[in-house]
Parts: C-alpha cells; structure tokens; sequence
C-alpha cells in the first residue's frame, strides 16, 4: 500500500532530478528537445525574427534557439502583435511590448529557482507561468531591393519576465546587429546570456552582452507603438493585479472575439490598443483611458476631470479617462494642485509620474492595511496547536464583519481623503482582485501553521507518546510525519532546516523500534 503523500513525494523528488538535470528547465511543446544551456531560460524563452512577406503578410522566418518549439497558435500571436497595428508608415526604429497566452498544454518547469524567485520577487516582477511576455524592435526602412520597396521586420525576445527597460536595453544593442549580420550574433548573445547570473528580486546585476554592461532594471511603464508612459499596475502594489491584461492588442488577436463580444458583460482585462477601431467597438466598456499629446491653449484647467461615458461621443473625445462608475472617494485637491503647478513649472514627466505613483501607492497600502489586519485576527492563537492534533483552520473571512471594524480601524487612520471608504469595500469584493489577494494570503496562513505544527512536533516528547500505542497508531504516525516532511521541502514552508532535521531524526528513531517488516516497508524514504 502506498503511504499516504507517496504520490506528492514521488512528484516533489522526479521534480528535483528534472530541475537538476543538464539543460533542465527548458520549455519545448510537443516534446522537443532541451535547450543545451543551463541559465538561458532563466531569462528568455526564445528569440525570434518575424517578417513583412508580400504573399504571406507577417511570417515568424526564425526562432533561436532552434529547438525551442512553440505552437502554431503561438508564432500566430507573435506574428500580428511584433508589427505596429496602426503604424504610421515613417520609417526608422519602433520598440514596445506585448503579453499574449500560453498553448498547447502545461511546460515543464522553466527554471530550478522559479518557486524560490516568485516568493521573493515583488507581484510586479513574478515569472508567469501562463503567459509570455513579447519584447520588440521594429524597423521599417526604404529598400530597392525588396518587392515592396521597404525592409520591414521585426526582432522578438519572448520572456516570462516582466523586465521592460532591462529587455529594451537589450534590444537596442542585438536588434541593429542582428538586421546586419542575422544569425551569427544571436547564438554569441544567447552564449554571452547563458553566462549572467540567475534574477535575484530586489538586486540589481550588471550584464555584459556584445561588449556593454547593462543593469538588470526594475520595469518600465509598458510602452505601445504610441504610447510612451503607461504604468497601470505598479500603483497597485502591494495589492496583486489578478485581472488580464494586454500591453498591446490587435484586432488579429486569437482573443479578439472573446473580448470583444457584446452578448456579455466586458471581461475583466486592460487592453493596450492604436486601432481607432477599438474606440467605436469597445464603446460599452466601463473605462476608456484615451492618451495622446494633450496641446492646451490658454490658462490651465482649474481641475481635472473625470468624464462620464453616457455623455460622451468617445471616437471625438479628448485625452483622458472615461467611466461610466461613480467614485467613492473624494478628489486630493492637494495632488490636483501639485500636479498643475508642474505642468505649469514645466517638470519632467518622471518626477510627475512619480509623485502620482508615490500617491497611489500609499493610497493602496491604506486601503489594504484594514484588509491585512482583519485577516491576521482569523489566524488561529499558536497555543492552540499541538503535536498530537491536527492545526486548527483559519476561520472564514466575513465580509459584513470586516466592514464593522471600519469604524475604529479603518483607512481613515492613515489617510486624509474622505469618501464611501465602505462602497469601496464592497465593489472590491465583487473583483478578481479580492479573490486573487484573499486565496494568496490564505495560502500564506495556512503554510505558517503547517510550519508552526511541525515546529511543536520538533519539540514534543515522542518516544514517550509512542510507548503505550499500538503498531497501527505509530505506522499511522510515521506516515503523517514523513508527508509532513515532503510537504514542507515541496511546497518551501517557512520552518528552519533544524527543525526538519529533528523530525527526520524522530522519524527514524520510532521507525528502528518497530519489527523488522515494517522497518523494510517505512525504511529511508
């Protein structure tokens, strides 16, 4: 009979060998084979060159390295999101970047640190695992040589990191080359990537590539072909954003008509778009953020002003946000005022992009404090666990008696903006984004009592329990404590290695004073 966790643990140890393996982490669809290096896909998928053909429109015409497998789904999406969708037709240098689903089924493991990387790494910079990032330098120039009198291609680097201006950088020095010498220079940068060191969260690296050092950066806004600062989610932190979004979209897209449709409410998604097509087709949507360069004649607006979408004839309208909600929260005439007198002042856009940045995020944090204290109380008291019981659970969280601590321990301590701070509450439980955060930080709970029980097993009396016990009752307890230990390395709780190191030698102590069949079937594991 297999052990209760035996099927976990065979998992946890193939896991182990697979990521240690030569090669191991490398993605390949269809069973390809691996990539030959060890720390490339740690940083990128695969390259790939996509283009502009006169019968075929945009192809993929390569993708490095060339056993890296990707779907025809895949190279589809690559194809139409690498060219600017509503490109102008001036010639020179475009880059932005894009996001666009994975398919054809679950890939191994990219890299043997992932696990490690995205507990450690801020949300903004967590690896996907279900989604890839597109990274683009487009160049159109004039070219009598070519049927259509113009070169047009594209070079892609596909990575599941969200490092913008690192990737960016990149590109700047590869891209030009590559259009020159094509692909000599991409299996020397693959080779020269293969050689950085792992991405450690919250450090910066410097890398050498073709002869330049480059830092690995935090990310940039996401940029589109005529969008130049957009940073939607970083005001965000520390809430995760568990929506979809799409830094850039076509109407080529394979998502298109689901996002699109009309016989549904919208679906939870940003959409980066250029098309005008969009302004008309997506004219129910709730919000429409409208960019561009907002030429003012005249003395400065008194106020900014948030437009409803009912009143609005949005393919005419101007740069701004459009919605079709009420606000709960009152304006920070403070900021307006701040924000104004740099425009006026002429600022650069980065200290005005930082100075709302910084205004948002710690409007976030006093919305989410309220939220962290109310589930820190549902945490069961750690004198209530003991070794010989399993932990107690978390109790529920309960909307209506969440929002009757508002009172005395809402956002009001920590924030002066007065509104519907309630109303807010409840439009955020109805989000992804409550779902997304709650199931993280239930998740988190329920691995600290795991490691607090094994931490009050380490330090119980167990030879003295086992002694009046049957054969049955102390196999059952071996059991229990092996999955334990399995559990607790596969799924990296927060327990110290002394404390795992002393259950182990628990566990092999009662095992050696059990009959000699049984020390066969619960030896070392």
């Amino acid at each position: 009979m297999e052990a209760p966790g035996g099927l976990e643990a065979l998992r946890c140890s193939r896991r182990r060998r697979r990521l240690s393996s030569p090669g191991a982490g490398s993605p390949s669809a269809g069973g390809g084979s691996a990539l030959p290096w060890g720390r490339l896909s740690a940083w990128l998928e695969c390259v790939c060159a996509v283009t502009f053909d006169l019968e075929l429109g945009q192809a993929v015409e390569l993708v490095y390295p060339p056993d890296y497998t990707l779907t025809e789904k895949e190279k589809t999406s690559i194809c139409y999101l690498s060219f600017p969708d509503s490109y102008s037709g001036s010639l020179g240098d475009t880059q932005f970047s894009f996001r666009f689903r994975q398919s054809g089924g679950q890939r191994n493991a990219l890299y043997g640190d992932d696990f490690e990387y995205n507990r450690e790494a801020a949300v903004s910079l967590q690896r996907d695992p279900a989604h890839y990032f597109g990274y683009v330098f487009f160049r159109q120039v004039k070219d009598s040589s070519v049927k259509r009198g113009y070169f047009q291609k594209s070079l892609v680097l596909v990575s599941r990191l969200p490092y913008v201006n690192l990737f960016q950088a990149l590109l700047q020095l590869i891209a030009p080359e590559y259009f020159d010498k094509l692909d000599p220079c991409l299996e020397a940068v693959c080779s020269e990537i293969d050689q950085w060191p792992p991405p450690v969260p919250g450090q910066t690296l410097n890398l050498p590539v073709m002869g330049v050092v480059i830092q690995n950066l935090l990310p940039a806004p996401l940029v589109l072909p005529s969008i130049h600062e957009l940073d939607l989610f970083s005001c965000l932190a520390p809430l995760k954003f568990c929506c979809d979004f799409r830094p850039y979209f076509t109407i080529h897209d394979s998502e298109f008509k689901e996002y699109t449709t009309r016989t549904q409410a919208p679906p939870s998604v940003v959409l980066g778009v250029t098309n005008p097509f969009f302004i008309k087709t997506l004219q129910h949507w709730p919000h429409i953020l409208r960019l561009g360069d907002l030429k003012m004649a005249g003395d400065l607006p008194k106020q900014v002003k948030v437009k409803k979408l009912a009143k609005l004839k949005t393919l005419d309208a101007k740069p701004g946000l459009y919605t079709s909600y009420k606000t709960f929260l009152h304006k920070d005439k403070t900021l307006i005022k701040q924000l104004l007198k740099g425009i006026h002042k002429k600022q650069p856009s980065d200290a005005q992009s930082a100075l709302l940045r910084r205004h948002l995020l710690e409007l976030t944090q006093s919305f989410i404090i309220p939220l962290e204290h109310y589930m820190a109380s549902l945490m069961p008291l750690q004198r209530a666990i003991t070794p010989w019981k399993n932990p107690p659970q978390i109790r529920p969280f309960q909307q209506e008696d969440f929002l009757k601590t508002l009172e005395h321990a809402g956002p009001q301590l920590t924030c002066v903006l007065k509104g519907d701070w309630v109303g807010l509450y409840r439009r955020f439980f109805r989000s992804p984004n409550f779902d997304g955060w709650y199931r993280q930080r239930h998740r988190e709970m329920m691995h600290k009592l795991e490691a607090l029980h094994l931490e009050a097993i380490s330090e119980a009396n167990i030879r003295s329990w086992v002694k009046d016990k049957s054969e049955v009752e102390v196999v059952d307890l071996v059991l229990k404590l092996q999955e334990k230990l399995v559990r607790a390395r596969c799924h990296r709780l927060p327990v110290k290695e002394e404390v795992l190191h002393r259950v182990g030698l628990y566990i092999a102590t009662i095992v050696g004073s059990l009959p000699e069949d049984l020390q066969a079937v619960l030896g070392p594991q």
